[in-house]
């Protein structure tokens, strides 16, 4: 502890109009946050000044970021910040790296009032990347728009921010850290976490780790590849999947985690995580998966590069879910997801005859559910999916309730996959994206495309491809009414539903940041399939 008391200090600042926050938190540029004026400041003091005073004089907070770069520079002020504001105790994780899940899973279990977690996503890294700051609040999911609009609320008014530059945290050392500040009866503490073991300890209580070991490395095992990207989860697939489930080390690749992610972009996907997709070509593994830059989603292949969209594994996770354990003591409450994502999911409700809810995109939404006991299991086709043991997708949950599923049925990943369209028929996914688009333009297109399908005569239009007619069932402007709070969140998506559940989806997306994302979504429903082609 200091021997002098460090000095609070009150700092005039001017407000900025463009600290909107998302459901994924503010994401700029990283020369944003890094050399505008008190542009990072601002932000950070909006989000504690949205905090009732009560409620935050000392309590505690959760910080933790994917290591991108800026994430040691900004946890610094954060920490300055904080002290500054009343909180009492900062739980920080080991070098100020921990995965989105893993925050979720600390701010749960220690009874913080929230988090503060420093990740752009699946958003490039770098000094010429992206930076990003999102919220969470005390039930460990991000912030409801509630908040986030009192954050931009607040954002836009601000006036002066309160910081204490002197006092500086260790991030390298495990353990606790106090420090005596002006003007406070009690010391601020630090405490430095293990980015890893509080997470895995619930994953433990989650899955059979005996027989997932005996299916990794027991007599017969298959054999693996697992792609972090050089993101935030490269410590926690080392920690958990190889010393603790038996992996051999040489399947867990790009485990590094850094501040560029290795020059590369850390979305799990067909295309950016191409390396992985080639090297499961030749057959030499039974099971792939990636992860991305803050460890929140996930993608899935089988042998020879086999690829399971994120619509089937929801469904097929859906289908299997006694598979896991947790579910087996649990039960299972309801299942969710996001609009844009297949209704593949709806199909193993309706046979399951469990309740399913369609949400706007965006896991606030499934936390809500989550927090009323409606949901157990949510998923987005954005490669996200995950459970109620925390309020964020998770995708090292995700890879181990696919492993339950191998495990249990002793099937492989294409074969889970067939049998599961064989049973309630495939829908055949993609979805387009065009980003960096000029936002008055893409906002035009949006209304044109409102108004055609809109008008009444578009209704009961049949369209030919080929051999096959789709017929218009329904068109609208989606809209969800909270079944837990009753809130009304608008415009949220265009769609054309067809009679035969096919459907189109376009969308505004805004989790870029630069300019508009449009995202148009095909979902075509086959009941009866010819497995030539099966990819």
């Amino acid at each position: 502890m200091e021997n002098s008391p460090l000095q609070v200090l009150t700092v005039a600042t001017a407000p900025y109009p463009d600290q909107r926050p998302s459901s994924s938190g503010l994401r700029k540029k990283v020369s944003v946050f890094q050399f505008k004026r008190s542009y990072l400041h601002n932000f950070i003091q909006s989000v504690f000044s949205s905090i009732d005073l009560r409620d935050r004089q000392g309590s505690t907070m959760v910080v933790g970021g994917d290591g991108r770069f800026f994430n040691r520079a900004a946890i610094e002020v954060i920490v300055q910040m904080a002290a500054a504001n009343g909180v009492g105790r900062l739980i920080i994780g080991h070098h100020g790296i921990m995965s989105t899940p893993a925050v979720s899973c600390v701010i749960r279990k220690y009874k913080a009032i929230g988090g503060i977690i420093l990740t752009a996503s699946h958003n490039p890294g770098g000094p010429d990347g992206d930076f990003g700051i999102k919220f969470n609040t005390a039930n460990g999911g991000p912030a409801s728009e509630a908040v986030t609009s009192k954050i931009f609320q607040i954002s836009r008014t601000i006036e002066k921010f309160a910081i204490c530059p002197g006092l500086c945290v260790d991030l390298e050392t495990l353990g606790k850290q106090a420090f005596d500040l002006e003007n406070k009866f009690k010391p601020f503490k630090v405490e430095i976490v293990d980015s890893v073991e509080s997470y895995a300890n619930l994953l433990r209580n989650i899955f059979d780790f005996a027989a997932l070991k005996e299916l990794l490395s027991g007599e017969n095992p298959i054999r693996v590849r697992l792609d972090a990207m050089h993101g935030v989860l490269g410590p926690y697939v080392k920690q958990i999947l190889c010393k603790e489930l038996g992996c051999p080390t040489s399947s867990a690749v790009n485990c590094v985690p850094m501040e560029d992610f290795g020059g590369q972009h850390p979305d799990p996907n067909l295309t950016d995580a191409a390396d992985l997709v080639d090297s499961m070509r030749d057959g030499s593994c039974d099971f792939g998966a990636a992860f991305d830059g803050d460890g929140d989603r996930n993608m899935i292949l089988g042998k020879h590069g086999f690829f399971v969209t994120p619509s089937d594994s929801l469904a097929v996770i859906a289908d299997n879910i006694f598979c896991i354990p947790y579910f087996q003591h649990t039960g299972v409450r309801g299942f969710a997801r996001s609009m844009p994502t297949s209704t593949a999911l709806d199909r193993v409700a309706k046979a399951t005859k469990i309740e399913i809810y369609e949400t706007p995109a965006g896991w606030k939404f499934f936390g809500n559910l989550m927090d009323a006991g409606l949901v157990s299991l949510c998923g987005e086709e954005s490669f996200g999916t995950g459970g109620d043991h925390i309020r964020e997708k998770d995708g090292l949950w995700a890879v181990l309730a696919w492993l339950s599923i191998i495990s249990t049925r002793r099937r492989s990943v294409e074969d889970i996959v067939k049998d599961h369209w064989l049973k309630y028929g495939r829908n055949y996914f993609t979805r387009y994206d065009y980003q960096n688009v000029d936002i008055d333009a893409a906002c035009d297109m949006m209304e044109d495309l409102e108004i055609m399908i809109t008008d009444k005569t578009f209704v009961k239009q049949r369209f030919a491809v080929e051999d096959k007619i789709f017929q218009v069932e329904k068109a609208d402007i989606f809209e969800y009414t909270d079944p837990v709070d009753s809130s009304i969140s608008r415009n949220q998506g265009l769609r054309i539903i067809f009679s035969d559940g096919s459907r189109i989806i376009y969308r505004l997306s805004g989790t870029g940041s630069d300019g508009a994302t449009v995202r148009i979504y095909l979902d075509s429903y086959e009941k009866e399939l010819l497995f030539e082609d099966t990819q």
